[in-house]
C-alpha cells in the first residue's frame, strides 16, 4: 500500500499538467497576499486620519482610493501570471 501511494505521488509530481496546476494556485495565492494586506493596512490608516481630522476626509479618500487601485493592480497582475501558467 505505502509503495502504490508512493508511485503515485512520484507519477502526479512528474505530471506536467499537476506542476502547472500548483505553479498557477502558488501564483496567485501568494500574489494575493501582498495586496490584501497592503489594502487593509491602507484603509485602516485612512479611517484613522478622518478620524483625527474630519475636514480632510475629501482628500484621504481621493487618495485611498487611488492608492487602493494601485495595489489591487499588483493582484491583477499575479491573477494574469497564474492564468498564463495554465494555459500556456
Amino acid at each position: 500500500m505505502v509503495e502504490e501511494t508512493k508511485a503515485v505521488m512520484e507519477g502526479a509530481l512528474n505530471n506536467p499538467q499537476s506542476a502547472k496546476a500548483i505553479a498557477a494556485a502558488l501564483a496567485i495565492g501568494l500574489g494575493a497576499i501582498g495586496p490584501g494586506l497592503g489594502i487593509g493596512i491602507l484603509a485602516s490608516k485612512a479611517m484613522e486620519a478622518i478620524g483625527r481630522n474630519p475636514e480632510a476626509e475629501a482628500k484621504i479618500k481621493t487618495n485611498m482610493i487611488l492608492a487602493i487601485a494601485f495595489t489591487e493592480a499588483i493582484a491583477i497582475y499575479a491573477l494574469v501570471v497564474a492564468l498564463i501558467i495554465t494555459f500556456v
